[in-house]
């Protein structure tokens, strides 16, 4: 018998919340026989961290992962015939995931790469445009807390130009993610915050 779209619907949200939970990050480095990267910069279990222990490789790795646990349960969303705003509630769960994980003690990363994923799966026209200035943020100033900071706040404005059905979703990310670079954003007002 076929499921009905709210039960699918929950466990969609179930499984990407247990799937963003899964911080990659620290299973990367302990394959490679790296440091734990929340002894790193800002302590944020992140692709940033890993390459300030590993370099390039891991880091890749690690952003690879996170955002495939981001874009697989949107893209099970999409395919199951969910409509736009359960896909962006699947999006938002494997997120939050990554944020409050429930293996971690519900101490988790920032999510940028997790929302990267699910972002490619949902719009991926706006989260191309935004990733394309994250890399113009970072190669001008180095800085990745900065580079994601306005990417994401441009999310919203991006989004309500070229894929506005999904601008709510992209203003909650925003929010999220600006939320839990706080400290980076103290560190980088105080002229305080690392690059690379």
């Amino acid at each position: 018998m076929a499921l009905s779209d709210p039960v699918v619907t929950v466990l969609l949200c179930m499984a990407a919340y247990l799937a963003g939970s899964v911080l990659f990050a620290l299973p990367v480095c302990q394959l490679l026989g790296l440091p734990d990267p929340r002894a790193q910069g800002s302590g944020n279990p992140g692709a940033t961290n890993v390459y300030r222990t590993g370099g390039w490789l891991p880091a890749l790795l690690t952003l690879a992962l996170d955002a495939a646990k981001g874009w697989l349960p949107v893209w099970l969303a999409h395919h199951a015939g969910l409509s736009p705003m359960v896909q962006a509630m699947v999006a938002l769960c494997a997120v939050t995931g990554h944020m409050i994980p429930a293996f971690y003690r519900f101490k988790g990363g920032k999510g940028v790469a997790t929302a990267l994923g699910a972002g490619l799966a949902l719009a991926p026209v706006t989260t191309l445009a935004m990733a394309a200035l994250w890399l113009l943020v970072l190669w001008r100033w180095r800085i990745s807390a900065l580079a994601s900071v306005i990417a994401i706040i441009s999310g919203p404005a991006i989004s309500a130009f070229i894929e506005p059905e999904n601008l709510p979703l992209f203003g909650l990310l925003a929010i999220l993610i600006v939320v839990r670079h706080r400290n980076n954003l103290i560190r980088l007002a105080q002229g305080r915050e690392t690059g690379l």
